[in-house]
C-alpha cells in the first residue's frame, strides 16, 4: 500500500484529501508545516508528498529543496491556491513531479496522484531492466518492420509563452507517462484530456488543432515534431487552449526534452512501415502534392514556391535522431506575410503574432529578423510534417516528398497511411 504525505497548514484541506486518498486504498500521513513533514519523510519514507506552497516557517519551495537531498526522495506534487507560472517553473526545476492549483477537481487530483505513483514505481522496477533502443536489422529491405523501445521523459519540465493564434499567455508542463499510455494533452486545471492522435484532429487551418474529451488544444505540431524526433512515445502535456509558440520554432522544445532527459521503458512499439507508395495531388514539377513511399529510414523533401521576395526553396531532411533534428530543423520558424497577418487578425487568428515569434515578410523583404538558414521556410514546412506525421503515435519509416502543401494535406495523407496499415 503506497504512502502519501499531505502537507498543508489548513486542517480542512488535509482532512478532505485524507478521505479521498483513503478511498483509493492509500495510506495517508499528515503534516501542518514543513519541519514536521521533513521528519515524517525521513521516518516513514512515503512514496508521494502533496505539498502546499504557502506555509509558515518552512514553506513548500524550501521543503522541496530539502527533499532533493534525501537518498530515497519521494515524488512531489505541488499544490497552491495562489499559483503562477513562475512558481510552477521554480517547483519543476527543483524536481516536483507536477503542479496543480486550488480549487482542483477530485478527478484531476487523482489522475496526477496515480501518474506520480506509477512513475515512481517505474523508476524503481524498470531502471535495471531497460532495453537499449536498437532497431533490428532490415533483412527484408524497406518493408522489414522494427520494434522500437518505448520512451518517456526523465522528469517533468515546464515552459511559458504566448499562443500564436489566441495570443493568451500560458504555461506548458511536460511530464512522464508509463509505457503504453501514448502522448496525451491535458488541461492545466481540469481532468479534461485528449490523445495526440489523428482521430481527434479538429481543424488544420494555419495550425493543427485537436479536440476530444471536453478539451480543445491548438498549434500542437511543433511540440509533436520534437517528441517524434526524440522518440518519445509516452508523455503528458498539460496546457490550456494552445501550445505556446515560443520563438515560432521547436528549438525551445528540444531544450526542454534535453533538460528532462529521456528514459527507455519496458515494452515496445511497432514502427509504421510504408510498403506501397501513397500519393495526394499533382505529380509534376512544382505542382501541389504530397506522397510517401517505402524507404530505409524517415526522410522528408519539401519544395516551397512563393512570389518574391521568398521565391523557390527546397530542402531534404534525413532523420538521424533528436540532436540532428535540433540542429537541422527545429530552429526553423513560423513565417507569414504582413498582408496575410492582417486578414488572419480579422478572423480572430494570429493574435499572439509578435516580432520575436514569427518571420514577417512584406512585398519586398523580411521586415523583422535575419534568417537562420537560407531555406528556413522550407525547413519549417518539414517541421510541420514531422509533427503532423506523429499523430499515429508511432515512428514512421518512409520517404515523404511534398510541394506547396500544408497541414490539411498532411492529415489527409496520414489518414491514408492509417487505413493502409490497418490501425
Amino acid at each position: 500500500m503506497p504512502t502519501v504525505l499531505v502537507v498543508d497548514d489548513e486542517g480542512e484541506i488535509r482532512a478532505s484529501l485524507r478521505g479521498v486518498l483513503n478511498d483509493e486504498g492509500l495510506r495517508v500521513l499528515e503534516a501542518e508545516d514543513g519541519r514536521h513533514a521533513l521528519a515524517l519523510v525521513r521516518g516513514e519514507r512515503p512514496e508521494l508528498v502533496l505539498l502546499d506552497v504557502w506555509m509558515p516557517e518552512l514553506d513548500g519551495i524550501e521543503l522541496l529543496r530539502c527533499l532533493q537531498e534525501e537518498p530515497d526522495r519521494p515524488q512531489v506534487i505541488m499544490i497552491s491556491g495562489h499559483g503562477n507560472i513562475e512558481t510552477a517553473v521554480q517547483a519543476t526545476k527543483l524536481g516536483a513531479f507536477d503542479f496543480i492549483e486550488k480549487p482542483f477537481s477530485i478527478d484531476a487530483l487523482l489522475q496526477v496522484v496515480n501518474r506520480a505513483l506509477e512513475h515512481r514505481a517505474l523508476l524503481g522496477t524498470e531502471r535495471d531492466a531497460v532495453v537499449a533502443a536498437r532497431p533490428s536489422s532490415a533483412a527484408n529491405g524497406h518493408t522489414a518492420q522494427r520494434r522500437m523501445t518505448e520512451r518517456t521523459l526523465g522528469k517533468s519540465v515546464i515552459a511559458s509563452g504566448h499562443g500564436l493564434h489566441t495570443g493568451v499567455k500560458s504555461g506548458l508542463i511536460l511530464s512522464p507517462l508509463p509505457a503504453g499510455r501514448g502522448i496525451v494533452f491535458a488541461n492545466l486545471t481540469t481532468a479534461a484530456s485528449v490523445p495526440a492522435h489523428i482521430d481527434y484532429v479538429d481543424s488544420t487551418g494555419y495550425a493543427t488543432t485537436l479536440h476530444g474529451g471536453g478539451m480543445t488544444v491548438g498549434t500542437v505540431e511543433h511540440l509533436l515534431a520534437t517528441l517524434h524526433a526524440y522518440g518519445i512515445t509516452n508523455a503528458l502535456i498539460k496546457v490550456q487552449s494552445e501550445v505556446p509558440t515560443m520563438d515560432g520554432s521547436a528549438r525551445d522544445f528540444c531544450q526542454l526534452i534535453e533538460q528532462a532527459g529521456v528514459e527507455d521503458q519496458g515494452g515496445g512499439v511497432d514502427e509504421i512501415v510504408i510498403r506501397e507508395p501513397l500519393h495526394l495531388g499533382g505529380r509534376g514539377p512544382d505542382e501541389e502534392g504530397i506522397s510517401i513511399e517505402p524507404a530505409d529510414q524517415l526522410s522528408i523533401t519539401y519544395t516551397l514556391v512563393y512570389p518574391p521576395p521568398v521565391g523557390r526553396q527546397q530542402h531534404t531532411y534525413v532523420h538521424h535522431g533528436g540532436e540532428h533534428f535540433r540542429d537541422e530543423i527545429a530552429g526553423a520558424r513560423t513565417f507569414g506575410f504582413v498582408k496575410d497577418m492582417k486578414a488572419m487578425a480579422a478572423m480572430g487568428l494570429a493574435s499572439g503574432g509578435r516580432l520575436d515569434n514569427c518571420i514577417l515578410i512584406d512585398d519586398e523583404k523580411i521586415v523583422n529578423t535575419q534568417l537562420r538558414f537560407p531555406d528556413e521556410f522550407a525547413r519549417h514546412k518539414i517541421l510541420d510534417i514531422m509533427g503532423d506525421f506523429y499523430l499515429l503515435g508511432r515512428p514512421i519509416r518512409g520517404r515523404i516528398v511534398a510541394c506547396k502543401t500544408g497541414h490539411s494535406d498532411n492529415i489527409v495523407l496520414l489518414r491514408r497511411v492509417r487505413d493502409a496499415v490497418g490501425r
